[in-house]
């Protein structure tokens, strides 16, 4: 018996209608949370219907009446504060301090910026530019929007896709993870009960091949956005082009944390050790590739692995506990697998392995870190998203920034320093789409997010996210009133 409808369409829940099933796990237990009747087709079809009603309404109210929804939403998120945190930790495997600290307090944040951000949409002055005619600049939404948000952060990537969508005044069909629905589900009846119109929310649980492939080559939907691995955000371009949508993509990464030999270097291993461990390590903007001094190396290492030695892993559902599980026992493979293959060409210093125990009845794996990695070897160039750092040495500057750059990614990456100089040398030069001086991970709603190279293109959050969501109209008006305007000769002339 299904223990709940899992489809948010026209304002309501329903059951997916393909007759095929997916039981959502606890990934601390392997214990069923719900069972989901999967979307196909046909009900991403009737989301993008139910969408596209909406947005007649919806891309016609005022900036003030669109912002009073995000703005309750906002209220009432935060009412649920705890029953989302609760969720999103069982779902997502996440430490029960984690979603309450960072994962919901976050989602509540962005919904009350992007409230306030709905009011005010940025372009040039309007003016005489041509000097007889004025010119002014609109933004427009696009239309009906769909978008695909991953596993690893599933309440807050489904505020980044909605809020600057809806916000802007287009509607969204969203497809969320099959195996993380359930807070994105809550996420989106908060605006219908704060008094969206039906249909501008929308959420189709189902499969990527299925569901996420017939949303992005949809006809009616005016663009995809798509969060999750660079493999994946290629074939979701090859499938947008079919009918030329816009595309937006936040993709892999490979955080480089550089740490010069000025540092100092008590922060930089406590940063190391949360900046690789967030989330499980299951973040595309984690702290991956360490590339330290060779002079301060064997310090850092040191104090990397004694703090790596107490993080606590335990329960998702104890406050103490620092390390939840991974996604699933397929991902834990994939990550073991990685480190095992590398015991051949590197070293392992600590962790490396699944814990004993009752923790074993879940997806959980040992921080772990490791040293001596070749360039070029798999462990220094693929993703793991893992609690898995790497750790190289450089000799000087130049060195640091070209190993940092030497990675097919650009999301992320920070500068351990005390030399303003060198700061402002590895901003400017290190290759990404966020660069931290002395930290590694603080992100807030008013800046954006989004990567360089096979990261992707476009941003998240922030007012530059309507870049994405908004289409730019020039308007002209003559101001001369005259018939024969003088440009008009170019073209043709009258006798006399």
């Amino acid at each position: 018996m299904l223990a709940a409808m899992h489809q948010y369409i026209d304002g309501e829940r329903r059951a997916g209608t393909t007759g095929e099933t997916f039981e959502v796990l606890d990934p601390s237990t392997d214990e069923v949370l719900e069972t989901v009747a999967l979307a196909g087709p046909a009900d991403v079809d009737a989301a993008v219907a139910s969408a596209q009603a909406a947005y007649a309404q919806w891309s016609r109210a005022t900036p003030v009446e669109r912002a009073a929804v995000l703005t309750k939403a906002a209220a009432l998120l935060d009412e649920r504060a705890e029953d989302l945190a609760r969720l999103e930790s069982r779902q997502a495997g996440k430490p029960i301090r984690l979603a309450r600290e960072f994962d919901v307090p976050g989602t509540v944040d962005n919904t009350a910026f992007f409230g306030a951000a709905a009011r005010r949409l940025d372009g040039m002055a309007s003016a005489e530019y041509s000097g007889d005619h004025t010119s002014s600049i609109r933004r427009e939404p696009l239309g009906v929007i769909g978008s695909i948000a991953p596993w690893n952060y599933p309440l807050q990537m489904a505020a980044w896709k909605v809020l600057p969508a809806i916000a802007a005044g287009n509607t969204i069909v969203l497809k969320p993870a099959e195996i993380t629905p359930l807070t994105s589900l809550l996420f989106a009846e908060a605006f219908t009960e704060a008094g969206a119109p039906p249909g501008t929310v929308n959420i189709v649980t189902g499969t990527g091949p299925v569901a996420g492939q017939h949303l992005v080559g949809h006809p009616d939907v005016a663009m995809t956005s798509f969060t999750g691995s660079t493999a994946v955000g290629r074939r979701v371009m090859a499938t947008a082009a079919h009918t030329g949508k816009r595309v937006h993509l936040e993709l892999g990464g490979k955080a480089p944390f550089v740490v010069f030999d000025d540092a100092d270097l008590e922060a930089a291993v406590h940063g190391a050790v949360a900046g690789s461990l967030i989330n499980t390590g299951q973040d595309c903007t984690a702290a991956t590739r360490a590339i330290v001094h060779r002079s301060v190396l064997d310090e850092f290492v040191r104090g990397v692995a004694d703090l790596f030695a107490v993080v606590r892993m335990g329960p998702t559902s104890d406050p103490a506990t620092d390390l939840g599980p991974l996604s699933s026992r397929a991902h834990l493979a994939k990550v073991a697998g990685m480190v095992e293959r590398a015991r051949g060409y590197a070293k392992v210093v600590t962790g490396g392995a699944a814990p004993t125990g009752d923790l074993a009845r879940g997806s959980y794996y040992e921080p772990t870190l490791v040293t001596d990695v070749p360039l070029g070897s798999e462990l220094w160039t693929d993703e793991v998203f893992g609690p898995v750092l790497v750790v190289v040495p450089f000799d000087d500057d130049d060195e640091a920034i070209r190993l940092a750059n030497d990675t097919e990614f650009g999301l992320a990456a920070s500068a351990w320093t005390r030399d303003t100089y060198r700061a402002g040398r590895a901003t400017r030069e290190i290759q990404a789409g966020c660069v931290w001086v002395n930290d590694h991970i603080p992100i807030i709603s008013e800046m954006p997010h989004g990567g360089y190279k096979h990261s992707g293109f476009g941003k998240d959050m922030s007012a530059y996210s309507f870049d994405e969501y908004t289409q730019v109209k020039h308007v002209m008006h003559d101001l001369t009133g005259e018939a024969r305007k003088p440009w008009h000769r170019t073209i043709f002339t009258l006798p006399g």
